[in-house]
């Protein structure tokens, strides 16, 4: 949700409003507890057969050896240029989701194909056979269904419940993305620390609900070219244990491009949590201002907004940088929210998808 502090990710982040406060006599509340309840009664039995995929809750490299094969690019093209989408697509269950996702998710589809690269948070795929059908539907194959781009990411499994470093985690981290240009291994990370849970009461945002974390691959521009593209989606909440985890969150994160992406040119993009507009800030926006200054300054990537003018400051952002060899350049900045409606003109998601132009050199 754009503006105002930071707001819960599973439980409350999707719902319009600020309803955190409220969700106890709320009726979604009320089936939401329903859905809790026969989740947790499970008791990790429920989970379906698949395994997390590799890199789910591990550091692996992305692959930096990928091969082009990619039908839109020269193979020996020296320059280029594509335009990125960021967007949250509310995908959560019907009942919890600040959107309405069975009805949006196809418009959503189609539109996706407007662009070279796109970036999705809140997204989410179904256990196959999906043992809370109707109950507690997620929307990945829809969101998927009229997309055309050659190459996606493969969705993680549901943890359910079973993921030791986060024992209360029903959902995966949420992360996928579609592109028209080939990319290696996917490599998931989880953040290491979370607050919050089924009961909101502390001011949690019901973070540990969800791996959420970051997800990396190295996409392939040319035969001389790649590019290491980065997804995330930031701690939720306002409390000061959320902006301590936000921190320990974007450090951990730094410390993994200064390893795994070390010299290497980026594209970062998400839904970070953070709050870093210009006009009036509190305590918290301070501090999230600080927190991306210094990712900015550990990682040496730049936000889009630091050198495309007009720029609409947002939670949702893209970063990049270049190397030695691969020179990265932003050159657009806008959000798509007159073209992401329905048929009566309103969200297709509680967040606004925000796409970015990008034009790409080999320097050498």
């Amino acid at each position: 949700m754009q503006g105002g502090h930071r707001q819960p990710a599973i439980l409350s982040e999707v719902t319009k409003n600020n309803m955190v406060l409220s969700m106890k006599t709320d009726s979604t509340a009320i089936r939401l507890a329903a859905v809790l309840v026969f989740l947790v009664s499970c008791d990790g039995s429920c989970d379906d057969d698949n395994d997390l995929e590799d890199g789910a809750a591990g550091f692996n490299p992305p692959n930096k050896d990928a091969e082009s094969g990619n039908p839109d690019s020269s193979g020996s093209s020296k320059s280029g240029a594509l335009i990125a989408l960021s967007y949250n697509v509310a995908g959560l269950p019907e009942v919890i989701s600040g959107s309405n996702p069975s009805v949006n998710m196809p418009f959503i589809s189609r539109l996706l194909n407007d662009y070279d690269l796109v970036l999705v948070q809140e997204d989410w795929l179904a256990p196959d056979p999906n043992p809370f059908e109707g109950v507690f539907d997620v929307y990945h194959d829809v969101l998927a269904a009229d997309a055309l781009h050659p190459y996606r990411s493969e969705p993680a499994s549901q943890p359910m419940q079973t993921d030791a470093s986060r024992p209360e985690a029903i959902l995966s981290d949420g992360l996928n993305r579609f592109s028209n240009l080939s990319f290696g291994e996917l490599t998931r990370v989880a953040w290491t620390g979370c607050f919050g849970a089924y009961d909101t009461s502390d001011g949690g945002a019901s973070d540990c609900l969800a791996l959420k974390g970051f997800s990396v691959a190295t996409h392939v521009f040319s035969d001389s070219v790649q590019v290491d593209i980065y997804n995330l989606h930031g701690e939720a909440g306002g409390t000061d244990r959320d902006q301590e985890l936000s921190e320990a969150d974007y450090e951990q994160l730094a410390s993994f491009i200064n390893s795994e992406s070390s010299g290497r040119a980026i594209i970062l993009g998400g839904d970070t949590n953070l709050h870093t507009g210009d006009g009036d800030r509190d305590a918290h926006d301070e501090e999230d201002a600080r927190i991306w200054d210094d990712f900015k300054e550990a990682t040496g990537l730049v936000d889009v907004c630091d050198v495309v003018s007009p720029c609409e400051p947002s939670i949702d952002k893209f970063a990049f940088r270049s190397n030695d060899s691969i020179k990265i350049k932003a050159i657009s900045h806008r959000f798509e929210r007159d073209k992401f409606v329905n048929d009566q003109g309103e969200p297709l998601s509680d967040h606004e998808p925000l796409a970015v132009g990008f034009r790409w050199s080999l320097e050498q």
